[in-house]
């Protein structure tokens, strides 16, 4: 019998980026410190990326929780900065490096994780996550297994 996706492995990692539970999540609250300010999550910080007002940017980092932070930073009522497209994998790349350096026990679950596939299990998200068809571009799993393989090289 032929696999509906190929391409996913059998031992693959489902998570959810908006799952505050899960370590591995933008969501999860795992302050760090990143250009000069805490940030309470990877949320938090991806999100005030978005702008190159730093009074804006603080109130997204002053966000009571992850969801409120992108919320915020969904909100156009601000201009978001004009290298968005082009910048926006690095800022995530460096937010859960920073997560991960910072807190050992996380790292050590990302490094675990390995051989296996991570995928962002969002079925509304074809950029970050793996989509309903499982055809997205599932960059925040690409991104985890990325900052892996640092990790793992360091």
């Amino acid at each position: 019998m032929m696999a509906i996706f190929p391409d996913i492995n059998q031992q693959a990692i489902f998570l959810s980026r908006s799952d505050s539970s899960e370590p591995l999540s933008s969501f999860a609250y795992s302050p760090f410190k990143l250009d000069g300010a805490i940030w309470p999550s990877v949320e938090h910080y991806f999100q005030a990326m978005k702008f190159t007002d730093p009074e804006h940017q603080a109130n997204i980092r002053e966000a009571k929780n992850p969801r409120q932070a992108r919320k915020t930073g969904r909100s156009r009522l601000k201009k978001i900065r004009g290298d968005w497209k082009s910048t926006k994998q690095a800022f995530m790349t460096r937010a859960i490096y920073t997560k991960c350096r910072s807190y050992p026990e996380i790292a050590k679950q990302l490094i675990d994780s390995y051989p296996n596939q991570i995928i962002e299990n969002s079925q509304y998200d074809y950029f970050w996550g793996c989509g309903r068809d499982r055809r997205g571009q599932n960059y925040y799993g690409k991104i985890l297994m990325a900052v892996r393989d640092k990790l793992m090289s360091e």
